[in-house]
């Protein structure tokens, strides 16, 4: 199990780590594995269990599960159009002579 007592989450972040250490489970990862990167995420979204104190109970924004999209179209926008037109030339040539080569 994954180190340290779980009582000072919320019944939220309980059930939001159990989905996540299922996801990781799925795709294969040890169950204790699975467990503890389930926490990490978990106090990385939330900063760690419950807290006292005038707007604590504000939602998070989920940081950890929208991380990956933002690498996402980058490379095309810092090439010309010239650029972009070549790459897709060359691919439909490559997809062209594997087809020939397969069949």
């Amino acid at each position: 199990m994954a180190q340290g007592n779980k009582d000072a989450y919320t019944d939220k972040q309980k059930r939001k780590a159990e989905h996540i250490e299922d996801g990781y489970e799925n795709k294969g990862v040890p169950h204790d594995e699975a467990e503890r990167r389930a926490w990490a995420t978990v106090n990385k979204d939330d900063g760690g269990g419950k807290k006292a104190g005038a707007g604590r109970g504000q939602p998070t924004g989920h940081p950890a599960s929208h991380e990956g999209g933002h690498k996402g179209g980058e490379a095309p926008a810092g090439r010309s159009a010239e650029q972009r037109s070549a790459s897709a030339k060359k691919a439909a040539a490559t997809r062209k002579r594997n087809a020939e080569h397969r069949t």
